[in-house]
């Protein structure tokens, strides 16, 4: 690489400024972005969308809430419906096709908010996720103890006669 190819160029760890000069026909442009690459805490982030939450703490708050949401759906989701044995095959599996596509695109927009850096992002994703988590298996658990609570009820309904 020449001198000539870069110049003007300032490169700094963790971020990326580009200057260019007047040979390349971009006279006075001065473009910088930002670029993580370690997790960060504040709430200046740039969360799946160029420009969201446009670093204020109102539109952060809501950007996390967002993320919370999707990370529950994912895990709520996860759990497969009962199709009826009466159901047309191609519909139920159809139903099927089309949850676990929904799922896995709000599962990869949480990949993409993750990638972000932001430890808060980071933090209420895992919270989302193990929330979406409780209450599948609770609801599992409910139903399972509620089955064999009925069961027993008949075994001893069926013992004394």
């Amino acid at each position: 690489m020449s001198q000539g190819d870069h110049e003007g160029m300032n490169m700094t760890p963790g971020s990326m400024s580009m200057s260019n000069s007047s040979s390349n026909g971009y006279d006075g442009m001065n473009m910088k972005m930002m670029m993580h690459m370690s997790f960060y805490w504040g709430k200046d982030a740039i969360i799946l969308f160029s420009g969201w939450p446009e670093q204020r703490l109102g539109m952060y708050v809501l950007a996390l809430f967002f993320i919370f949401v999707l990370a529950l759906a994912v895990e709520v989701l996860s759990v497969s419906p009962n199709i009826r044995t009466s159901t047309n095959p191609i519909a139920g599996a159809t139903m099927q096709a089309a949850i676990y596509g929904l799922k896995m695109a709000l599962a990869y927009m949480v990949m993409l908010s993750l990638m972000s850096f932001n430890v808060g992002v980071f933090i209420v994703a895992v919270i989302g996720h193990a929330f979406g988590f409780f209450l599948v298996k609770s609801q599992a658990l409910a139903a399972a103890n509620k089955a064999a609570a009925a069961s027993s009820a008949a075994a001893s309904v069926a013992a004394k006669v």
